[in-house]
Formats: C-alpha cells, sequence, structure tokens
C-alpha cells in the first residue's frame, strides 16, 4: 500500500492514509508522483518561456531594457513554479499581475491557473482567470504581436487559460470522485460490519428466549423437589429416595436441554404448537418438499441411522441445509443443489450444500442477507464450524461441522 501511494498525489494518498507522515508545517509530504508532475511542470513553463522569450526579443515594440526585464520576471517566475503546492492562490494572483509586465512568464501563469483549478473550488479559477483575460485588453493594446492581430491575440490567450482551468479542474474532479468512492467503500464495509453484529446480538437474545422457554419448567420441577426435602427432613427412606432420584434425572435433562438450546438462534425455530423441532431423520421430508417445489435436490445422505444423532447437532444440521438450500432456491434457480451428509460418533458429523451457477437469469429477490451469519453463529455455538463462499465458474457452497460425541 505505501508503494501504491508513491504514484498518488500526496493530499489523496494522505486522505487515504491519515497516518501518513506530514511536513513540519504540517503540510502533506511530497510523494514521488508528486516530484515528477511538479519537475514537468517546471520544464513546461520553462520550454514555454523560452519560447515567448524569442519573440519577445524580436519584438520591435518592445525596447531593449523592457525585453532583459521581462526575460528576468520569467525567469522568476519559473523559478516560482516549485512553490505552486504551497501558495496556489497567492501564487496565481502574483502571476496575474506579473503577466502585466512580462510575456515570458506566460508559461509559469498557465502552471498557476492549472494549479489553482486542482487545490481550489472554481470559483476562484473563474475570479482570477477572469480578471487576467480583462487585463490582457489594456496588455495587448501596449504590447501588440507583430505577428498576429489585436483580437486574435486575446481570443487565443484567453482559450489557452481557459483550457488550463478546464483540465486542472477535470483532475480535481477525478481525485473528489476518487475519495467519495473511498468513503462509499468504507461507510458500506461499516455498515456490514454493523448488520452482523445485530445479527449475532438478535441471535443471542433469541437464545436468551429459548433458554426460558425450555428450562423453566425443569428448573421448577427442581425447585419443588427439593423444597419438598427441606421441609420434610423426616418424611420416609423410600420417599426421600424417590425424591433424590426424581432430581437426579431432572438435572440431568436440564443440562441435556441446556447444551440444546445453546445451538439454537432463531426464536422461529421452535415451533409455537408444541410440535417437536425438526431433527435429522426429517431431513428427507425436507428434501422431498423442495423437490415439489421445483428444485433439482440430489441428497446424498451417509449416516447409517440419522435417528441416532443427537437431537441438537441433528436440529443445527437440519437447519442449516435447510437455509442452504433455501439460498439455492432463491440465488440459483434451476440450478441442481447436492446435500451431502456423513459421519459416525467420534468423528464429528459434516454437511455441505454446494450448487453451480444458475443456469439463466436470476430475478431479484429481497432478503437480510443475515441467514449464513446467524448459521454461523449456530455452529460455533454447538461447538462446530461453518464456511461458506463462492466457487470456480459462480457456484456456491456452505460447508459445516458439527460435533458428534
Amino acid at each position: 500500500m505505501a508503494r501504491r501511494q508513491w504514484f498518488l498525489p500526496s493530499a489523496v494518498a494522505a486522505e487515504l492514509d491519515p497516518d501518513r507522515a506530514t511536513g513540519r508545517t504540517g503540510r502533506h509530504k511530497r510523494t514521488v508522483r508528486d516530484w515528477l508532475v511538479d519537475f514537468a511542470c517546471f520544464l513546461i513553463a520553462v520550454f514555454l518561456g523560452l519560447v515567448i522569450s524569442d519573440e519577445v526579443q524580436h519584438n520591435p515594440t518592445v525596447s531593449e531594457g523592457w525585453a532583459a526585464l521581462d526575460h528576468l520576471l520569467g525567469a522568476l517566475a519559473c523559478a516560482g513554479v516549485w512553490l505552486r503546492r504551497r501558495w496556489p492562490v497567492g501564487f496565481a494572483v502574483t502571476m496575474v499581475a506579473v503577466s502585466l509586465l512580462s510575456n515570458t512568464a506566460g508559461g509559469a501563469a498557465l502552471v498557476a491557473y492549472f494549479t489553482l483549478a486542482v487545490h481550489r473550488p472554481w470559483k476562484y479559477s473563474a475570479w482570477l482567470v477572469g480578471a487576467a483575460v480583462v487585463l490582457m485588453v489594456p496588455f495587448y493594446w501596449w504590447r501588440p504581436d507583430p505577428d498576429l492581430p489585436y483580437v486574435l491575440s486575446i481570443v487565443l490567450t484567453s482559450l489557452f487559460a481557459a483550457t488550463t482551468v478546464a483540465w486542472g479542474m477535470f483532475v480535481r474532479s477525478r481525485r473528489q470522485l476518487l475519495l467519495a468512492l473511498r468513503d462509499r467503500a468504507r461507510r458500506a464495509e461499516n455498515e456490514a460490519a454493523l448488520r452482523a453484529e445485530q445479527a449475532q446480538q438478535l441471535a443471542r437474545e433469541a437464545i436468551a428466549r429459548e433458554m426460558h422457554d425450555v428450562l423453566a419448567h425443569r428448573l421448577t420441577l427442581l425447585s419443588v423437589h427439593a423444597g419438598a426435602l427441606e421441609f420434610r427432613p423426616d418424611a420416609p427412606r423410600e420417599e426421600i429416595a424417590r425424591a433424590a432420584g426424581v432430581i437426579r434425572e431432572s438435572s440431568h435433562e436440564a443440562l441435556q436441554d441446556l447444551r440444546q438450546v445453546i445451538g439454537v438462534l432463531r426464536g422461529g425455530d421452535a415451533d409455537a404448537s408444541g410440535r417437536p423441532q425438526p431433527t435429522l431423520a426429517a431431513l428427507d421430508t425436507l428434501v422431498a418438499e423442495s423437490r415439489e417445489a421445483g428444485m433439482k435436490v440430489v441428497l446424498d445422505l451417509r449416516v447409517p441411522a440419522p435417528e441416532s444423532v443427537p437431537a441438537a447437532i441433528g436440529r443445527t444440521a437440519y437447519r442449516i441445509a435447510q437455509e442452504g438450500l433455501t439460498n439455492a432456491r432463491k440465488h440459483a434457480p434451476g440450478a441442481e443443489v447436492t446435500v451431502v451428509v456423513a459421519g459416525v460418533p467420534g468423528e464429528g458429523l459434516t454437511l455441505s450444500v454446494r450448487n453451480p451457477a444458475p443456469p439463466g437469469e436470476v430475478p431479484q429477490v429481497p432478503g437480510s442477507g443475515q441467514g449464513l451469519i446467524g448459521l454461523t453463529e449456530r455452529a460455533a455455538l454447538a461447538g462446530g464450524r461453518l464456511t461458506h463462499g463462492g466457487g470456480p465458474g459462480g457456484s456456491f457452497a456452505v460447508e459445516a461441522w458439527l460435533p458428534w460425541a
């Protein structure tokens, strides 16, 4: 990145990298590009000055003493080009005044107009160039060009000045566009990060709600039996043993429910009617429903007994497959989707949902874009991992690994 900034204007490089070093007076240090451009501007001013100097030398209306002063002011103006970045307005105003006395300073004046248009808003250039054009009227009356008519001299000089200012304004607009695109990209990245954080926060809030719903019954049962033992210490031994067994069993079930609910990220996962949540054994039904909806789905289920997969892991795998099929139906309609599920106890459960590029045009489908973020969080809270991304030829894949003890 630092090497790339060598070939950017110092003002743009400083905007792209605020930590970039500045000079002792707070000005941005010149980059390699700045030095090259400044040297080119100096050469242009010198070249134009030499060309005009020859014309002044052979102008019969200019005395020898005035020609010497013209050449001296032109040389000083060319040397002043190196100060154009530090004082663009002051340098341009000085060149307007010097141009009234020296034709040789014309090249340096054009460089000054260009610099002003690049570094300051257009109104500065409009006022100064307008003043310079007005002052050309008495100047060419006082020192006419022996080879050009009076009106043509004014028109050509005005055209050169206007063209130079227009070029400078174009350069300024390009720089502003670059910085605007940079700011837009930075805002988009910040907004995406904020949306991701909000999605994770909503997922954690959903976990808290489901923990309350699922564990409230277990914990209430534990409290009732523990309270009975506390207030009836003289109960028969068999009754105490039975209550202790209920407490132990309820505690074990509460722990199992806690492990299951950690993997749940959305309040909509649980059916409000109280029906059991889907597990890996319901994957065939999910695929069948997708096929009935017109999707081309190939299911490769390499788990001998899907019902043996723990409920929490099976439910997480089911939700990942469900989200993968939903995304494929939205973003790759008509493409064949392949769902592969494999695993054995002790090695974990792997699941992948892959689809190639869509065969035709994809209609615009609204969506929050947070589904994969929620699935990644779900897999992480279950002790696993999930990756997703595009592949060659426009394909897309979602791959997950979940622990299966």
